[in-house]
Order: C-alpha cells, then structure tokens, then sequence
C-alpha cells in the first residue's frame, strides 16, 4: 500500500485523511489497515509513537459509515477501552478529526469528571465510546450504558491495562459487549499474559508486528548518567538549562516525588508544570494543554501520562527515577520521536537502581550509551555484594560492611582506639 488513497474508503474519510496532512500510512498501519478492513480480529504489535490510533480507528470508522443508522439511547457501536484519562482523551481527538465531517459521534467516560455529566451525553446514544474500565463499570452498575449493540471492541496499551489491574474490569466488561464482534488488541510490548488475554478475547487474530517487542524507535538516541540520588537535581538542572527552549518531558516514580520536583523547578524560575494521579482532570488536561501548547516547556510526570501524552516535538524525555516495571520505560520514551521524527532520551542510574537498568536493558536487548559515571557495583539489584568474610551473624546489621566476628584484629570503639580495660 503506497497511500491512503489506495484502501477504497468513504469519501468523506479520505478528505479528513487529507486535511489532517496524512498521506503515507507507517508501517502498524500498512500492515493492519487492510486486514481490519475485512472484518478480522487483529494483535497489532508495534513501539509507541508509531501510528497505532489511525490503525485501528480507520477500519472503525470505516464500518460504522458502512452501516448507517441513528444509535439507541444508552448504547453504543464500538467500544474503546484505554487505561488512562489521558489516552482516553487522546485517542477521542484522534477519531474526532477523522468524523467531523460525518454524523458519528464519538463520546468519552473517564474517572475524575462528572459522572452525571457522563451518564447525560451517554443517554442519547454514541458510535464510538472511548473509557476507561473503571469508570465505564460505574455507569453499567448504574445501567447508564448497555452495551449488547457494540460490535466493535479496541483494546488500546492492553499491556498497561495488565499492569493496572484493569484485567479483573475487563473480564466483567467483555460479556455484555454483543457479539459476533470485531475485536483489535494493540499493544507496545507482549508479555506472557498477553496470550491469555487474546486467546481470550480474540477469534483467530492476524498477528501484526512491525518491531520486537521491547523494541524502541530508531530515532530515539539513549544515554544514562550513573550518579548519586542527592546529585539528580543538579544534573537535571544543567541539562534544562542547555536548551531552555527545547520541549522536556520528565518522568519521576510517585506522585509526590512530581510535584516536589515540579515545584522545585518552578521555584528555580523554569517554566515547569506537573502531572499525576492526584491531580484533578481539570488540572491535568490544563497542563498537557499548556505543554502541547508551548506555555509550559518542561513537564514532570508519573507514568500515569506515559500513555497518554501525544505531543508533536518533544525533544528530549528525562527518566528522573527509572521505573520498577522495565516496560514502563519502553513507553516513557516513545513520548519523543513520534511520527517519524527525532528524540533523544536520558535515564538517571542512582545506585541503588542498577537492577532496574540491568532489566529494562534486558528486556531491549540493548546497552544504553553511558554519558557520565560509572556503572555502580554490586549484586543483581544494585546492592552491595557481600564478600567472602561477612557473615549475617556476628557483623553489624544485615551483615554488609560488618566486621568477621572471629577476626583476630583487637577490638576497638566508635573512635577507633581500643577500649578501656577496667582495673581488675
């Protein structure tokens, strides 16, 4: 397939196509495009930033404009399920630019927002209804939405789903949903339950990968700096501070950790901004405006937005803290070098984090470039190795850095002098 053109589809979908600039397909959406289009289940597997929303929204949209007619009140034709308020979000504009010339409607129910509000817009009906699984469980228990008439069901990041615990809404979700339906699962990585999920939930996928999973984009440039924890604010500070233009995206490891460093930078006279889970919608979805925007040019997040923030032209993408899941990395740094263009990505490796390096290396199956440092020694989870003559028992706690406790050294106080003899 050389172009959009190529697929045959509606009139009205190609002129959206051509509006929003899109000619060439990416290699996700040669490869699934077609294969949705006839109908099948499809397991796209591809790196983030690479096109995943048109591949299985076009053939969406497609089938919905085949088969015209006014939804019932409460229901909906297709179901997207996303696990963050901010994929959620994304995903919807996405569709949105591509029917706003039809009469699809395309809703959204996320956590964080009215719920009345939500169950209003879902009583008159929509074609595409794009959720999360929590939020979307609230209004089936409130019998706010049927689901019997979706036909259409897209998994987007299932494996962030996993790592959620959203497979338990899931599993609840699923049996309301109408069938025969076409079900597309796209994911970034594919770990083991990923082959529960769809053989699951899946009838005979097409299996399409463009990448191996794990893999990052080509044009993504790595490095790690391997420093002390208390010497990441400076490090971090001299990096914004060579390119205090450049788009910044900064990922910490919990929410408090984000806004004390949001705050920090703030503080410091960066034009910084913060994004997590304790934030409100109405905080978050300000702040990724501001940073699409280029109000707000640094911006510090938890991984709750590494899935859902699809800004053009984020230059570089700091790991703060390296995520406990070696996934989470993978999907932190697809933030840069999307839609074919260029990024550059940088870790921090305190050491007491030289485990999580060695397996988000493992799981690439590559060696991050180091910038400075040296790779800290110790065991496999960044701890001291404790050599032959340190024993648990008879040393100091925990046995490291203790002395043998049948050592022949004469024994010695805080000061390092032996100790008084007392007078017989």
């Amino acid at each position: 397939m050389l172009d959009f053109d190529m697929l045959g589809l509606a009139p009205a979908l190609n002129e959206a196509l051509s509006r929003a600039g899109f000619t060439k397909p990416t290699p996700i959406q040669n490869q699934a495009i077609p294969l949705a289009l006839e109908g099948n289940d499809i397991l796209g597997l591809a790196q983030t930033g690479t096109g995943k929303t048109l591949a299985f929204g076009l053939p969406l949209i497609e089938h919905l404009l085949a088969a015209p007619g006014r939804p019932a009140p409460k229901t909906a034709k297709a179901l997207i399920l996303a696990p963050t308020r901010e994929l959620v979000n994304q995903i919807a504009e996405s569709l949105r630019v591509l029917t706003g010339k039809t009469k699809l409607h395309v809703a959204t129910v996320v956590g964080g927002q009215s719920i009345g509000a939500q169950i209003k817009t879902l009583s008159r009906g929509t074609d595409i209804l794009v959720a999360t699984p929590g939020r979307l469980i609230d209004l089936m228990d409130r019998r706010a939405v049927d689901l019997r008439t979706v036909k259409h069901l897209v998994l987007d990041e299932a494996d962030q789903m996993l790592d959620l615990g959203f497979i338990h809404a899931l599993r609840k979700i699923a049996p309301r949903l109408g069938t025969p339906r076409q079900t597309m699962l796209f994911s970034a990585t594919m770990p083991k339950q990923m082959e529960e999920l769809s053989r699951s939930y899946l009838t005979d996928p097409k299996r399409v990968q463009v990448a191996p999973p794990g893999k990052v984009a080509d044009k993504i440039t790595q490095s790690v700096h391997f420093l002390e924890k208390s010497e990441k604010p400076a490090k971090l500070r001299g990096i914004l501070s060579s390119d205090l233009d450049a788009t910044t995206l900064v990922f910490a490891r919990t929410k408090h950790g984000a806004e004390k460093l949001s705050k920090s930078l703030i503080a410091d006279g960066y034009n910084a901004a913060s994004i997590h889970g304790n934030k409100t919608q109405g905080q978050r979805d300000r702040a990724i405006k501001a940073f699409r925007d280029g109000r707000v040019t640094v911006l510090v997040a938890t991984d709750v937005a590494s899935r859902g923030i699809d800004v053009k032209g984020v230059t570089y993408v700091i790991n703060y803290d390296l995520p406990e899941v070696p996934d989470s990395y993978v999907h932190r740094i697809g933030r840069t070098a999307r839609a074919g263009r260029e990024g550059e990505a940088i870790a921090f490796c305190s050491p007491e984090e030289a485990g999580l390096l060695r397996q988000i290396q493992r799981l690439m199956r590559f060696d991050i470039p180091v910038a400075s440092g040296t790779f800290p020694t110790g065991g496999r989870e960044g701890r001291p190795v404790r050599r032959p003559n340190q024993h648990k028992r008879g040393g100091q706690k925990h046995g490291f850095g203790a002395a043998n406790a049948r050592s022949d050294k004469p024994a010695r106080n805080k000061r390092g002098r032996p100790p008084r003899r007392r007078a017989a």
